[in-house]
């Protein structure tokens, strides 16, 4: 049995949902296995603050994380903010002796470097969860790995174009935790007597939220599901949107169970972040995205539009006449997209990689 040490930060959830997927497989499969985030311990406050910055700046000013991005990509902007990061690098010190991992996973690109500058020896094998989809920024692959796990072929295909080696680069898909793979009761298909259940997952555009459950509310044939995240004062506008509306429908706030209602409803309405893109092709569940945050997420919805198994969807209007087409003709349209989306689909990717960095 393996030690595995997985590094993840929260800038992004598409980084921790590859984190805690892939460590619950190792523990399944029998392995001990940690996340860690050294930036809390690190940074403590500040690193609270610079996060919510983030999420802020890509909600509200999208078009400066695109510039940001493609700096990233496009110079050695981050190996110039590794001094500014030694806090970091301690706190990995520390942590590395004291958990003597026999490998460790990194999930967040910035680690790469960190251990790469480091004086110290790796007596460990070092993996690189790749968590974005064909949009892969050079900062994933310029600082060394033993080995880079990408989510889909055609993430691979970008990265041996951009000269990583082949046989460096494995292919499992996105590390979705293992519940997606376990037997669960089989959906039925709209059409007929069967509405179609439409999950509402709201991460951005709160503001005009409560207007867009109120139209999709009037929409015939859809069984509405929302969740609101841990906003409570807006899940408590939803409810009373509901109320309001005459009609039924369920609304959550935080909720443990995204895969029970990824995997039980038919179509999910949601922004292009990796861990709800990778979550809903696990779930054979199409969607329609509501916002593409430019750079990472672009390659999330391009996934999905070029395989034909969503649509992207800006606006409150092209939302409702995309479910009305949807919802038409007994659900065909659903169907197609359902069809097309199984075949990206792979539940067990996350057994798959843990099988396979412990294979010795």
């Amino acid at each position: 049995m393996k030690k595995v040490l997985i590094l993840s930060a929260s800038y992004g959830e598409g980084h921790n949902a590859a984190a805690r997927g892939l460590r619950l497989a190792l523990e399944q499969l029998g392995h001990t296995a940690e996340v860690f985030d050294p930036f809390p311990e690190a940074y403590g406050k500040w690193y609270e603050r610079s996060r919510r910055d983030y999420l802020d700046m890509i909600e509200r000013r999208p078009e400066l994380w695109a510039l940001v991005y493609k700096l990233l990509d496009r110079t050695p902007l981050i190996s110039l903010t590794l001094p500014f990061m030694r806090r970091v690098g301690r706190a990995l010190s520390t942590k590395l002796p004291q958990f003597a991992p026999d490998i460790v996973v990194s999930a967040y690109p910035l680690y790469a470097y960190l251990l790469h500058h480091s004086d110290s020896p790796r007596p460990y094998r070092f993996y690189t969860v790749v968590t974005d989809s064909i949009t892969i920024n050079s900062v994933w692959h310029r600082a060394p790995s033993d080995a880079w796990l990408v989510p889909n072929e055609a993430s691979a295909k970008v990265m041996r174009e951009a000269g990583v080696p082949a046989e460096r680069l494995q292919d499992f898909g996105f590390p979705v935790p293992p519940v997606f793979a376990a037997p669960h009761p089989t959906r039925v298909a709209p059409g007929q007597e069967e509405p179609l259940r439409v999950l509402y997952m709201i991460n951005a555009g709160h503001a005009t939220a409560a207007a867009l459950t109120q139209k999709l509310l009037e929409i015939e044939g859809v069984a509405l599901t929302v969740t609101a995240g841990k906003d409570e004062a807006l899940r408590q506008q939803l409810e009373q949107t509901v109320r309001d509306s005459g009609k039924s429908a369920q609304v959550y706030g935080w909720t443990s169970d995204m895969p029970q209602l990824l995997m039980s409803h038919h179509l999910l309405i949601g922004k292009a972040g990796g861990a709800a893109v990778q979550e809903a092709i696990a779930a054979r569940t199409p969607m329609l995205i509501t916002k593409v945050v430019p750079g990472q997420e672009e390659g999330n919805a391009r996934l999905l539009v070029e395989n034909d198994c969503g649509a992207v969807c800006d606006t409150a209007d092209s939302i409702t006449s995309t479910l009305r087409s949807v919802v038409s003709d007994h659900a065909s349209r659903w169907r197609e997209r359902e069809s097309n989306i199984a075949r990206l689909s792979r539940p067990d990717a996350a057994l798959q990689m843990a099988r396979w960095i412990c294979r010795d």
